[in-house]
């Protein structure tokens, strides 16, 4: 099997590439713009194997995509490339709206020649998305894959976008595509601006924890490997035209892994114990959804699917990956993103 993995550099997708790796006859591409949140460590792994391909090149440039494309001839493209932090989304939204539609708009062009060139009949399009299209949930539900779009913030409006020219490039050229909309990810490899690195790495040197508001906003947590198993078997099994919503049954509020993550950290470094005294609540990020939860009954059922981590084990490796590979993250902190406070002190 050939495949072509768009953001293959970065959390999500590298976690894809090692599993997708484990097969002896996987034949791995990786097209990456290789942007502040890519590091090449995450896949040194598969240096010269001749079996991975890294490519440094932007998803917007759709001559350079349909080159590429055409000439790889993947199975399956992994579409996972896109711009991700919200706070970074509301600073500044234009490369969102670039990378996030245009870019995607690109790769389907390239799928679509691949695929009518005709030489691929069992071609399959996986466009990963996120649970954040759907806007915020109150405390009872769930999304699954007919909830209604109500994206709030210029990430979210860029995936929900580009979810629609996903399921429009299927429904007007027949291109076999498939979308997964997944909840919050955690796991090794993560870069260090999102929540559970950021608070794992401030609280090692010292720095506050930076808590938006109060501390009470829902997400529900899947492990990185989870996802990427879920990624496998939907381009496996998943029919095409299909939404999938992927999530890990494990709600927590903010505050919850914040403290979760100051009672592992004072378990492993006693004498800097403890770590709570370092929280501290800033002001609430603009448009901040209140809760996500994600029903995966229809994976679980169609696909057999289901997450094998379970949370607090998994927090807890996810910890002691970081402590066990400061070479991984240290470069990032000293020369990427220092870990700076995202939002305001709170009155």
């Amino acid at each position: 099997m050939k495949y072509l993995v768009t953001g293959g550099a970065g959390f999500i997708g590298s976690a894809l590439c090692h599993r997708l790796m484990q097969a002896p006859d996987a034949h791995v591409t990786v097209v990456d713009k290789m942007t502040y949140a890519a590091n090449p460590a995450s896949l040194e792994a598969f240096a010269g194997d001749s079996r991975f391909c890294l490519v440094k090149a932007d998803i917007c440039d759709l001559s350079r995509m349909l080159e590429l494309v055409l000439h790889e001839a993947p199975d399956v493209i992994f579409h996972l490339a896109a711009e991700t932090h919200v706070d970074r989304s509301i600073d500044g939204a234009e490369a969102f709206v670039q990378t996030n539609l245009i870019g995607t708009f690109a790769m389907l062009q390239a799928a679509r020649a691949l695929y009518e060139r005709g030489d691929k009949p069992g071609f399959r399009f996986v466009h990963v998305s996120t649970d954040e299209v759907f806007g915020s949930l109150g405390p009872e539900g769930r999304f699954d894959e007919t909830t209604a779009y109500d994206p709030s913030s210029p990430y979210s409006a860029t995936k929900a976008g580009a979810d629609h020219l996903a399921r429009a490039w299927h429904r007007t050229y027949g291109l076999p595509v498939l979308v997964s909309n997944c909840s919050n990810n955690y796991g090794p490899r993560q870069f260090p601006e999102k929540l559970i690195p950021l608070m794992v790495l401030n609280a090692l040197e010292g720095q506050t924890l930076p808590v938006y508001g109060d501390g009470s906003n829902v997400r529900d947590w899947l492990h990185v490997e989870d996802h990427a198993n879920a990624l496998v078997r939907i381009a496996e099994a998943g029919l095409a035209g299909e939404c999938y919503a992927v999530g890990g049954d494990s709600e927590k509020t903010n505050m919850e892994i914040v403290t979760l993550v100051c009672e592992l950290l004072d378990a492993r470094r006693p004498g800097d114990a403890p770590h709570s005294r370092l929280i501290e609540f800033v002001e609430d990020r603009p448009g901040h959804d209140q809760r996500y939860a994600i029903d995966a009954s229809k994976i679980r059922q169609d696909l057999g699917w289901t997450p094998r981590r379970d949370f607090a084990k998994g927090l807890a490796d996810t910890i002691d990956w970081y402590l066990a590979n400061e070479a991984w993250w240290r470069p990032l902190r000293d020369a990427v993103y220092a870990g700076d406070r995202l939002g305001k002190v709170r009155a």
